[in-house]
């Protein structure tokens, strides 16, 4: 655990420090606390959030789990997500176990089953997932009542491979800025309205937003609503490469890459380029091709000018201490030059 002295502005410290000063928090607390977050860029900013927005959010997310239960602490406690694994417990009553305290995942959910008749929680990020799935794991996390998925996009193969172990997955939806999720599975929170711009941005509002928000807060996250009336969350507006002239949604790209069987995990990122201007690189976990690239980006209604113009197939990621990829890395790789593994452009 982290030595740092534990504070809550900004939220830093070790886990079993920071549960000390979050129960105190949550019972008598009045100040904002201050996360810092740098979302998948690496620059660090702090959002202030109020007691009454982080307190709003946790209800709202134990009452759509089915009520208080003991958690699981897997993630970073100075993410908006790992704080509010913190905040529930202390609404609940109930000291979390803390993942870093073990040896390994057995025996930290043997812990959390101790407690007969308690329901059972754990928030991760799709990297932890996709590790487990590797391991041939997954199905390790199917005694918990509910494990909140979130920090980033998950490839349906993992879902359905998590479904399969006979995991109860709730993929959420936010940021620091909403105090954590505040969509679950494509649906609100009590409390939590949304709505698409017409730039196809969605705007969020609710009691859960950060200190000082609009009413109506615009985020740089595009999405749309599908025709079962859920969700659907597209990408980042600003996420957009210029190669050749050629505007490139670089998350659906990463969207419709994941989608593919013999991908375990793919982060998509421009590169500067002389020729180009931007050049688009996927890095991946698993097998690909640019001819198969290239095809389920056809078949996804998508130009064949998106496809990546180099392909890496890497064996783990840099990451943030987020636990979200760290793409700021991955877009210097190298300096300009691809390992021998890469598949050049044709």
């Amino acid at each position: 655990m982290s030595s740092s002295i534990a504070s809550l502005n900004p939220v830093s410290g070790g886990s079993r420090d920071l549960w000390e000063l979050v129960r105190e928090w949550v019972d008598e607390g009045s100040e904002p606390i201050g996360i810092l977050t740098s979302g998948s860029t690496g620059e660090p900013k702090t959002i202030r959030l109020t007691r009454e927005a982080v307190l709003a959010s946790a209800q709202a997310s134990i009452d759509k789990l089915g009520g208080p239960g003991r958690w699981l602490l897997a993630i970073p406690p100075t993410s908006a997500g790992g704080f509010q694994v913190l905040v529930r417990s202390a609404l609940a009553g109930i000291e979390p176990v803390f993942l870093d305290e073990f040896s390994d995942l057995d025996a930290a959910l043997a812990a959390l089953g101790e407690i007969s008749g308690e329901r059972t929680y754990a928030s991760f990020v799709p990297t932890q997932l996709y590790r487990l799935a590797e391991q041939g794991n997954l199905g390790r996390l199917a005694s918990l009542d509910a494990v909140l998925l979130g920090g980033g996009p998950s490839s349906s193969s993992l879902l359905r491979d998590a479904g399969a172990a006979g995991v109860n997955i709730v993929r959420t939806y936010g940021m620091t800025e909403t105090a954590g999720g505040c969509v679950y599975d494509g649906v609100p929170l009590a409390g939590v309205d949304l709505r698409i711009e017409p730039d196809g941005r969605i705007a969020l509002s609710g009691p859960m937003l950060f200190d000082g928000a609009p009413v109506w807060w615009v985020t740089e996250d595009l999405g749309r609503i599908g025709a079962d009336g859920t969700l659907e969350v597209l990408g980042r507006a600003d996420d957009v490469a210029i190669s050749g002239g050629v505007n490139i949604s670089l998350s659906a790209v990463e969207q419709v890459l994941s989608e593919l069987d013999t991908v375990q995990e793919v982060a998509v990122v421009a590169r500067d380029d002389a020729e180009w201007g931007q050049a688009v690189a996927a890095f991946v976990r698993g097998a690909l091709t640019r001819d198969e690239a290239k095809d389920a980006l056809i078949a996804a209604g998508y130009r064949a000018a998106w496809t990546p113009r180099r392909i890496v197939i890497v064996t783990h990621f840099p990451l943030l201490a987020t636990g979200k990829i760290d793409k700021r890395t991955l877009a210097r790789f190298d300096s300009g030059r691809w390992p021998e593994t890469s598949e050049p452009a044709r």
